[in-house]
């Protein structure tokens, strides 16, 4: 059980390292310099990589071998605001896509508005229960996590 928890944590760190230091890498815009020349942000980006999986492991244990350890339950807070988050926009913008191109298709042919009626509100069913998906697993990582013992 240690073992999985260890992965699911590490793979987690993983991520969120990974994508802060690609928000960050886009955030500074460095000075023009003539003289200096400046280090390729292809060639820093395995660095800052690497540097982060050799360091996540390390919290990741270190959670582990403390009894009143934060790390699980502060990275499934964090984990059920992307679940519910990323569901929420990801149905939102599928939902707005669908009814749209309806609305388009029966202004072109209005003799097949039922037709499509029909097939929108199915499909909006489906997009709906997504999102739903998204709301258990953030409801399970923050009230039934089956990563704290």
């Amino acid at each position: 059980m240690a073992m999985v928890r260890s992965i699911t944590l590490t793979t987690a760190a993983l991520m969120v390292g990974a994508i802060m230091v690609a928000s960050v890498t886009r955030t500074f815009v460095s000075a023009p310099a003539t003289h200096v020349t400046q280090t390729q942000a292809v060639k820093t980006l395995p660095a800052v990589l690497s540097a982060t999986a050799m360091t996540v492991p390390n919290v990741a244990q270190a959670a582990e071998a403390t009894a009143g350890s934060v790390w699980i339950p502060a990275l499934s807070a964090v984990g059920a605001g992307f679940a519910i988050g990323l569901a929420a926009i990801g149905s939102g913008v599928g939902q707005g896509i669908a009814s749209g191109r309806c609305i388009d298709g029966i202004s072109r042919q209005p003799e097949v508005a039922d037709d499509l009626r029909g097939v929108l509100l199915l499909s909006l069913a489906f997009m709906e229960s997504l999102t739903i998906y998204g709301l258990v697993i953030a409801l399970v990582l923050l009230f039934a996590n089956p990563l704290i013992k």
